[in-house]
């Protein structure tokens, strides 16, 4: 596999999906990669690009089937990143951003035939996330509630991840996530590109 595997967590509400969308615009051969889960569509979500929408028991028969590099339950709903398109496109060579939780992260870590680098984004601070969660207009009051008191977990996971960037000003985070891919990129003697640089060698 000569592609990068790219592990991002945050906790709900950090912005994440806003600065993905942006680092993937902005970074070639960067793929990325679209999870299952048993949760309902949100509004503007579009089946194949945001997520596989699926049962509880379509889900559970995937995990039977060993479908998964990992998967978690989250707020009451699975999620899960299936193995074969995630490989196929390493092989390929183009990097992967697998946007996971702090659960599937350490599944991940625990699979030593893998090699990623992991991101953890993070709020500025507990009252903007607050405020971030209060802005999407998705959540009742038990939601909100439920995921800042799982943010808090989450932040205490935030140590083992290689790399930390703070969300407070978006384009600079975009910027920090970039500059970690194509690090990452040149580390295995690649280009800005993605293309190897071992002929020239």
């Amino acid at each position: 596999m000569s592609g990068n595997l790219i592990i991002v967590s945050a906790p709900s509400g950090t912005g994440k999906t806003s600065i993905l969308k942006q680092v993937i615009g902005q970074v070639e051969r960067l793929e990325f990669s679209v999870s299952h889960t048993t949760r309902a569509s949100r509004s503007g979500e579009l089946e194949g690009r945001d997520y596989y929408f699926v049962s509880h028991h379509k889900f559970e028969q995937m995990i039977d089937d060993d479908a998964f590099l990992e998967w978690a339950r989250v707020h009451e709903n699975y999620y899960g990143t299936a193995a074969a398109p995630i490989e196929e496109k390493l092989r390929d060579g183009f990097d992967v951003i697998l946007d996971i939780d702090v659960q599937g992260a350490e599944i991940i870590r625990q699979n030593t035939q893998l090699e990623y680098v992991d991101i953890f984004i993070a709020p500025p601070n507990a009252t903007e996330l607050e405020a971030r969660l209060r802005q999407r207009g998705t959540e009742d009051e038990q939601s909100i509630a439920t995921r800042l008191a799982n943010s808090v977990e989450e932040m205490m996971q935030s140590s083992k991840y290689r790399y930390l960037v703070v969300n407070d000003r978006l384009a600079e985070a975009v910027t920090m996530i970039c500059s970690i891919i194509y690090a990452a990129r040149a580390e295995g003697r690649r280009g800005l590109n993605g293309q190897s640089n071992r002929e020239s060698l």
